[in-house]
């Protein structure tokens, strides 16, 4: 079963983390959430989460994904948070999955695991990075290799079925969206 870990920041968009959390877990994924600081996180609107673990616990062993969601001041938190930077580079090094959604894709671009691949992101954050080797798409959900970005709280539902995909294959995909009857 693959495993996805989900660093959590103060003002994290609930949306998104919740969606992320929610279909990756229906997958049977291996799915962490992990705090910044204390294990209790109060979203962007509000809303409490008790995390799975501290981030220093979740750094103890490897994931095939780590997945940031988005949000404001979320995002920023992560980016100013040296090991988030360092468990994205150390992830990619080795050939495995990062993705962010929102806001958050711009810590992968400051982690610079943006150059020279497509991507997405809330409009106004990677598309105004003045990142001359990163093509902005403006996609709904973007897979550049293994950097996946998605663009904000209404492709959230898109970016977990699209990470279901990429670490499990679409027949798993197809399994876990027919459950959720979307069309």
């Amino acid at each position: 079963m693959p495993s996805v870990l989900v660093p959590l920041a103060e003002g994290f968009e609930e949306i998104e983390a919740i969606t992320l959390i929610d279909i990756l877990r229906r997958a049977d994924f291996d799915v962490v959430t992990a705090s910044l600081g204390d294990e209790a996180v109060e979203a962007a609107h509000g809303v409490s989460i008790l995390a799975d673990c501290t981030l220093d616990e979740a750094l103890t062993r490897d994931y095939d994904m780590v997945v940031l969601p988005g949000g404001l001041p979320g995002a920023d938190h992560l980016d100013k948070d040296p090991r988030i930077h360092q468990i994205l580079k150390k992830t990619a090094d080795s050939g495995r999955f990062v993705g962010a959604i929102c806001a958050a894709p711009k810590v992968l671009a400051n982690a610079n695991l943006l150059d020279g691949k497509k991507a997405t992101s809330y409009p106004g954050f990677v598309d105004k990075m003045n990142l001359p080797n990163t093509t902005y798409t403006g996609s709904a959900v973007e897979r550049d290799g293994k950097i996946m970005t998605s663009r904000g709280p209404g492709t959230a539902m898109d970016f977990a079925l699209a990470i279901i995909e990429a670490l499990a294959g679409p027949g798993k995909r197809k399994t876990i969206e027919a459950g959720l009857v979307r069309s």
